[in-house]
């Protein structure tokens, strides 16, 4: 059974730019099924620095079991991202409910930040329930050592600047992110990131900065299409909600 993510992959239908007349601020009005983009009070990305900060302390809230598969490239223009059939790669259960592994991609800079600085890169590994629930793991990047996961890919990837879908590069090991689930994390409930903007999402935010290369970097910047090569959305409101970090 497959989950469609409901995420727009067409880059002439938003863009990044906030003073393009279909920049963010905008992305609301261009569709009806996109109003959530201005009207919702849970949108993400925000600041993980709150006044509204809860610590927690357990070990056992979540769970991850991912496996090796066959995975695919997409190049969609405004991102890249890399894909597996819903349900092959293992999946993460929080709370007691289990989100399978559907596809992963990355921005540059970072979309959230914590207490103002935003990282060089933040990548989103995506997760679905079977009743359609949306789970999504971030990670921070700063500049330093090459990653292990992105170069996995990039080699077996010819030509990442090509725009399409379904790319087949052969079995990905989701493992390789490395996640190290007893480091600290940040949860809170938001949004999709970009159109439709969709709500009730719950984020896992790693609190540990991985690193990637100036080269990976650059590799997925001349990827995609001019005015995405800075793809993060800017901080939303954060209206109240309560941000728990998790503490091992």
């Amino acid at each position: 059974m497959v989950f469609d993510l409901m995420v727009i992959e067409d880059e002439i239908e938003f863009e990044y730019n906030e003073k393009s007349e279909k920049g963010p601020s905008k992305w609301g009005d261009l569709n009806k099924e996109w109003e959530t983009c201005k009207n919702g009070t849970i949108q993400s990305p925000i600041d993980l620095f709150p006044d509204r900060l809860t610590i927690v302390r357990n070990r056992q809230h979540w769970e991850m079991n991912y496996i090796s598969t066959q995975a695919t490239l997409n190049n969609s223009g405004h991102d890249i991202s890399l894909h597996w059939v819903f349900g092959e790669a293992g999946s993460i259960k929080i709370n007691g409910t289990e989100f399978f592994l559907k596809q992963t991609h990355w921005h540059i800079p970072s979309e959230h930040t914590i207490n103002g600085i935003r990282y060089d890169m933040e990548m989103h590994m995506v997760h679905i329930s079977t009743d359609k629930k949306i789970a999504v793991i971030g990670i921070f990047y700063k500049l330093g050592f090459t990653d292990p996961f992105l170069y996995q890919v990039m080699k077996r990837a010819s030509n990442i600047s090509e725009k399409g879908t379904g790319k087949n590069i052969g079995i990905i090991n989701p493992n390789l992110i490395n996640i190290w689930k007893r480091h600290m994390h940040y949860r809170y409930i938001g949004s999709l990131t970009t159109p439709p903007c969709t709500e009730g999402v719950i984020w896992t935010i790693k609190r540990r900065v991985r690193t990637v290369s100036d080269k990976q970097i650059e590799l997925l910047r001349g990827a995609v299409q001019e005015y995405a090569r800075m793809n993060a959305r800017p901080i939303q409101a954060l209206n109240e909600r309560d941000i728990k970090l998790y503490v091992y």
